[in-house]
C-alpha cells in the first residue's frame, strides 16, 4: 500500500461514517443475479469473467463483514479491465479514479525522488486491491505511478461508485474500514522495518511472503523497494543461495 497523507484519512473516515442514504431502489433489485453478459477483451471468453466475479464475490465475502447477497450485489458494480506489461495503471500528476482488484498478474508502485530516480513503494500481487489511497480519497494528483510488470486481469470500480457504495451499503463502509486498517498496519511494519531491520533480513522477509516477485520484477525495482542498492541486493542473493 503506498504512503497515506492524514488528510486522506480524515476524508475516509467521513466517507465511511456518513450516514447512509436510502436507496428504495435497492429493495428491487436482483441481489442474487450478478452474472451481467460482459465480456473480457481480446479472447476473454464469458466464463472467464464469471469466474473472476466469483474471485471478488470470495474476496469481499471472505472477510466476515459482507453476506454474500451484499458482495454480489457490491461486485456487481465492477467492470472487466485489462493491463498489458509495461502500461500504468495510475501516472504520477493525474488523480486516482480506479479502484482496481488484481486477479492475475503482477504490479509495482513507485515514484521518483529529488535526483529523478525510481523508488519501487510497493508490489502488488492476485488477490490485492491496487489504487493510490491518499490521491483517491483525498482527490489530489498523485505523486506515485502504478506500472504493469506483467500482463494483468483484474475488475475496477470507479471513485464515484464506490462512494454510492458506501453511502448505500453499511457492511461496505465496515469492509473499507477494515481494508484501511491494514493498509496502515503495513506501512508502520514496513517503516519499521527499515529501521529495526537488517538489509539481510528485509530481503528474507519478501522472500518469504512474496516470492513469486522474484520472477516479475527486475532487481533494481526490489533493490528500490528494500531501501539498498543494486550491488548490496546481489551480495546478499548470493549469500543466500549458499545456505
Amino acid at each position: 500500500m503506498t504512503l497515506l497523507r492524514s488528510n486522506a484519512s480524515d476524508t475516509v473516515e467521513r466517507v465511511m461514517m456518513s450516514n447512509p442514504k436510502k436507496d428504495t431502489a435497492s429493495d428491487n433489485r436482483k441481489k442474487n443475479d450478478f452474472r451481467i453478459p460482459i465480456l473480457f477483451p481480446g479472447d476473454r471468453n464469458k466464463a472467464g469473467y464469471l469466474m473472476s466475479k466469483e474471485t471478488l464475490i470470495h474476496f469481499f465475502h471472505s472477510t466476515n463483514l459482507v453476506s454474500l447477497s451484499i458482495a454480489r450485489e457490491i461486485a456487481e458494480q465492477f467492470t472487466a479491465k485489462t493491463i498489458t506489461k509495461k502500461q500504468f495503471l495510475l501516472s504520477e500528476g493525474r488523480i486516482a479514479d480506479e479502484y482496481f482488484f488484481l486477479e492475475k498478474g503482477y504490479m509495482r508502485a513507485f515514484a521518483h525522488d529529488t535526483e529523478g530516480n525510481e523508488v519501487t513503494t510497493g508490489f502488488y500481487y492476485p488477490g490485492r486491491v491496487v489504487f493510490e489511497v491518499s490521491s483517491f480519497f483525498s482527490r489530489v494528483r498523485s505523486k506515485e505511478n502504478i506500472e504493469a510488470l506483467t500482463d494483468c486481469d483484474g475488475l475496477l470500480i470507479t471513485y464515484a461508485q464506490l462512494n454510492e457504495l458506501f453511502h448505500a451499503l453499511p457492511e461496505f463502509r465496515e469492509f473499507g474500514r477494515a481494508m484501511l486498517v491494514r493498509g496502515f498496519t503495513e506501512l508502520k511494519s514496513r517503516m519499521l522495518a527499515t529501521i529495526t531491520e537488517t538489509a539481510e533480513e528485509r530481503y528474507a522477509h519478501l522472500l518469504l511472503s512474496n516470492p513469486e516477485i522474484f520472477q516479475h520484477a527486475p532487481l533494481k525495482t526490489i533493490a528500490s523497494y528494500l531501501g539498498i542498492t543494486d550491488t548490496s541486493l546481489s551480495r546478499i542473493r548470493k549469500e543466500f543461495s549458499k545456505k
